[in-house]
């Protein structure tokens, strides 16, 4: 089988994605807390939770406000 470099960067996504969900709802914020502590709308949050934006800057602040940074990095 072989893995196609697009495959691999969908995945990481994906698994950015579910990590930065999981992260949140464990930290009892709902996307609104999140986008006050954050800076960002709402539909970014979204758009980065469900793995169709992957934006290093704001990733990095999500992974801030989450204490996530050692995770993404």
């Amino acid at each position: 089988m072989t893995i196609s470099h697009s495959n691999f960067d969908d995945n990481r996504a994906i698994s950015i994605a579910e990590t930065i969900a999981t992260a949140r709802r464990t930290a009892g914020y709902s996307l609104e807390d999140l986008a006050i502590a954050t800076g960002l709308t709402v539909a970014e949050l979204e758009a980065l939770e469900n793995g169709t934006d992957t934006d290093s800057t704001r990733l990095k602040r999500v992974a801030v406000a989450l204490r996530l940074a050692d995770t993404l990095g």
